[in-house]
């Protein structure tokens, strides 16, 4: 039955807060909603589905959070590639990430304790009460299984009185937190953020976290009360006792924390509390008492709770031992219904970076990791972008207090223009909610303005180092959002980590510079690069550039060529090593997909550069890989593996196998019945067409049969999704989706022959190809399907037992899970090219207006199509226009359209 026949006659309208319905909406006049269906497509999804097609499009207001449900909430806030501290699910801080490396608060409890950030409220009056501005603390945090054996021995301020109820609610890059308590007559809103404004790298890149505590006056009398802001030091350095830090006070505004360590020394550092608006009085340094780490916010407790608080300068020549930290005050008075908000500044600024891995041996800094350093003047092996833009934290702070109403309104000017894309809310929050990997320690940006990145982050270390290829491959926000940032990857890939023979390294150095080569290529990573080269392109329409990768792209796809595809048979017969960490022996769908996808883009970009040759060999190849898929890897319901070891010029296997008998190993006897191990054979796996979905999301016109792709993707989801994962056996990382959660399974094998030793993850749940194949489903039209999956997911990440806005994987804030941000465009159909200056769009959701938010290399907004019309409104920026290319399932009509839309100036067209 298709979803035409089963939807309701119910309006599909996008609701979210007035706010969102400002400043980034369309006018639409006289445009009359109508009602939604989704594909008019042969469904795969069957009765079994978990949801129904009213639940998949039922509009409403993002989730909120509360008690249990709030537990694992954790939301990033700060710069990209400068780290972060976590807002949790009860307005608090944790999580402080900014000493360019990753620290959560999973870890065993130490001696000493960790960095708190924390504000109190006092209401004076004859009954004065006094609480910390957080909501109840989670109780399944408190002895976590033993981590917290030593009471919760953290910041110290955990165990002050607290607001009864609080109730977390996020649109990223703003988490907001309402607090309210019978005994306070004041309801607090504290709404966090941080500067995130597409195209705009700097100012996106800020390292700190801004905090809006906003007042509301509930009761029927005046009331007087005192807001007080708590900051331990952040940048202490490495002396015992905190000997090394310094304080001074920035008058009218807050405190600015430092240390005397040698300006090379990785502990060398600052980090500033202000607020904003309110000339606070200034505690420039908290009581210092050498020995017990209790005695600084005990006495800090005193005060505040008690009306007393009192003032100083800073550091001193005498107490220099000890606990340190600063705190502001702001006094306030508020008429019955009034409010008032005070906006708090948190920067950090450590310019020193000694992280050496994955390239050549270079000279080794003295010191243990976080106190690091070279003899004097010699400088440190890298530094991050900001410290190429502000010298340090107070420079921060003062550039953040003269552009804050700048950069929270372009900020407030994206969010609005996202959440008001006409989508389910769960989509919207799949999407939003992993931007806040950009903002992630998963992410590292160096002073000359590249990207680097880890595949993700353990809770003191990264994970997997060096933007790698094949996992990099499936993230799609920095593509759209900071294209300039994501070109720096290519770069990264084809002028630093590839030799002279086209072999590159799938992880590259940090610092850049170069790699070794004495590991496989990634098959997928490597090819996968190349159909990114022709994205990029399309994206920033940058002849020049194209023309600067051309060779590198060329070369790097003859390597693969020579290595994997000698007779150029058109598939990927040597062992090709891959994103499941393990190398495929023969033909398979996934590799050779991207195979195709590579060849095809490498045909049109050289046709582009008048490269005749090349593009008829390229395309001549292209179609033969196409071909090879359809007669040898489709075996009538989707594509799968051939699995080979003979007739190789890779010879180790069968050369292994010739000498097994009785008296082998009984691995060796396994291998020789079964193959090589870790191969997946004629089972259904969910990255079976990953290179189509690159091909359709990029723009690539490829000859493979768009039928066998649609039916590919039925039985992936027919087979792979399962509503209840209770009877699914997993022996290897079962937490990602266990038990009754639903999830979409890596492999399965519907018709049997399923290997003894399949590769290595295949009974696992990955966020990141789960929304690869969702956002690919409804491209096809499968929308239910897509839905579904992202549906399921998202469900996954409930507060309780995962933090929504960190999707894992192999580590924390997994760049894989960047794959989300295609369902944006899927959606809309969206897809703008600079190099043609055309644009594509057919919403898959029937309702009109349908509107949704794009970002291109030029600029940002909104688009918008009625039943009659198209409405183009830029966010910032601007957009120029040839040609416009409405589409809708398999036909498409091209239109002139030859504009250039401006801020201020929207553009419509009649269709």
């Amino acid at each position: 039955m298709s979803l035409k026949d089963k939807s309701t006659r119910r309006e599909f309208l996008v609701t979210t807060s007035s706010a969102v319905l400002g400043a980034a909406a369309v006018p639409l006049a006289g445009a009359q909603p109508v009602p939604p269906t989704a594909n008019e497509n042969p469904s795969a999804a069957g009765e079994s589905t978990p949801y129904s097609t009213e639940e998949l499009l039922k509009s409403g207001a993002q989730r909120t959070f509360t008690g249990e449900r709030a537990t694992q909430v954790a939301m990033p806030l700060g710069g990209i590639g400068a780290g972060c501290i976590c807002l949790n699910g009860y307005g608090g801080l944790q999580d402080f990430s900014i000493w360019n490396r990753p620290a959560t608060t999973a870890l065993p409890e130490g001696y000493s304790p960790s960095k708190a950030a924390f504000a109190i409220l006092h209401v004076k009056g004859t009954t004065p009460v006094t609480k910390l501005i957080e909501g109840p603390f989670p109780s399944l945090k408190i002895y976590d299984q033993g981590l917290q054996g030593e009471g919760y021995r953290r910041g110290g301020f955990e165990g002050f009185p607290r607001f009864e109820k609080c109730v977390f609610r996020g649109e990223y890059p703003f988490g907001e937190a309402r607090l309210s308590d019978a005994s306070v007559p004041l309801d607090v809103t504290l709404t966090a953020w941080n500067p995130f404004i597409p195209l705009d790298d700097k100012n996106s890149g800020i390292p700190c976290a801004i905090l809006e505590y906003t007042f509301h006056n509930r009761s029927q009398r005046r009331v007087e009360y005192e807001f007080s802001y708590h900051l331990s030091h952040l940048a202490p350095g490495c002396a015992g006792e905190e000997a090394a830090s310094q304080n001074t006070v920035i008058p009218g505004l807050g405190v600015f924390l430092n240390n005397m360590e040698k300006p090379n020394a990785e502990g060398y550092g600052s980090a500033c509390l202000i607020s904003i608006g309110s000339k606070p009085r200034i505690k420039g340094m908290w009581l210092r008492s050498p020995g017990w780490e209790f005695d600084s916010l005990s006495a800090l407790w005193r005060e505040v709770s008690s009306g007393k608080f009192t003032a100083n300068d800073g550091s001193n020549n005498i107490d220099t031992k000890g606990r340190n930290g600063g705190s502001i005050l702001v006094e306030g008075s508020l008429a019955p219904g009034e409010s008032r908000t005070c906006p708090i500044v948190i920067a950090w600024h450590f310019p020193n970076c000694y992280l050496q891995v994955g390239g050549l041996p270079l000279p080794e800094p003295q010191g243990t990791a976080g106190c690091r350093a070279f003899p004097e003047e010699k400088p440190a092996l890298w530094r991050p972008y900001y410290a190429s833009q502000w010298n340090d934290a107070r420079e921060v702070a003062l550039y953040i207090e003269k552009n804050y109403a700048s950069l929270r309104a372009r900020t407030v000017a994206f969010k609005e223009a996202l959440f008001s894309s006409t989508l389910p809310p769960y989509v919207l929050d799949a999407v939003s909610a992993n931007l806040a990997i950009l903002k992630s320690p998963t992410v590292l940006r160096l002073e000359n303005g590249d990207l680097w990145g880890w595949e993700g982050c353990f809770p003191e270390a990264g994970c997997c180092h060096g933007s790698c290829t094949h996992v990099w491959n499936y993230a799609q926000a920095f593509a759209h959002l900071y294209p300039k940032l994501e070109r720096t990857l290519r770069e990264l890939e084809l002028e630093r980590s590839m030799d002279e023979h086209g072999h590159v390294t799938f992880r590259s150095a940090l610092p850049e510079g170069p790699v070794k080569h004495d590991f496989h290529a990634a098959s997928d990573g490597q090819l996968g690069g190349i159909m990114k080269v022709y994205r990029d392109w399309q994206i920033c329409g940058d002849t020049d550039w194209l023309k600067k990768m051309y060779p590198l792209a060329k070369r790097s796809l003859d390597y693969g060529i020579r290595t994997w595809d000698p007779d150029h048979q058109g598939s990927l017969f040597e062992p090709h090593h891959n994103t499941y960490d393990i190398e495929f022996w023969g033909p398979d769908c996934m590799c050779t997909s991207i195979y195709l996808g590579a060849l095809a883009a490498m045909a049109q970009m050289a046709g582009a550069l008048g490269e005749t040759a090349d593009a008829e060999f390229y395309g001549e190849l292209a179609h033969r890989s196409a071909r090879y898929m359809e007669e040898h890897l489709f075996n009538g319901e989707y594509f799968q593996q051939k699995v080979q070891y003979l007739g190789l010029k890779n010879t180790s296997f069968a050369t292994m196998v010739a000498n097994v008998d009785e008296h082998s190993s009984e691995m060796q006897r396994l291998l020789k019945r079964e193959g090589p191990k870790y191969q997946y054979g004629n089972g259904c796996l969910s990255d079976g067409v990953i290179g189509a979905w690159m091909a359709r999301i990029y723009g690539i016109e490829t000859p493979l049969a768009r039928e066998h792709v649609r039916k590919t993707l039925q039985a992936i989801f027919q087979h792979n999704f399962k509503t209840d994962l209770s009877e699914h056996a997993n022996a290897q990382r079962p937490g990602y989706a266990m038990g009754h959660e639903p999830g979409l399974l890596l492999c399965t094998w519907p018709r049997g022959d399923k290997p003894t030793l399949p590769f290595v993850y295949s009974d696992e749940v990955w966020t990141g190809i789960e929304y690869q194949v969702a956002s690919h489903l409804i491209s096809e039209g499968l929308v239910k399907e897509g839905l579904t999956i992202v549906k399921a997911l998202r469900s996954r990440y409930d507060g309780r037992v995962r933090n929504p806005w960190n999707e894992y994987e192999c580590g924390n804030y997994y760049a894989r899970a960047m794959a989300s941000y295609a369902l944006l465009p899927a959606l809309a159909g969206f897809r703008y090219s600079a190099a043609l200056k055309t644009i594509w769009f057919g919403p898959q959701l029937s309702v009109r207006p349908y509107k949704t938010f794009f970002s291109t290399a030029s600029g940002f907004g909104v688009i918008a199509l009625e039943a009659r019309a198209i409405h183009i409104q830029m966010i910032e920026g601007e957009l120029a226009l040839q040609k416009l290319v409405l589409t809708g399932g398999a036909e498409s009509k091209t239109l002139e359209w030859k504009t250039t839309v401006r801020v201020g100036a929207a553009a419509s067209r009649s269709v």
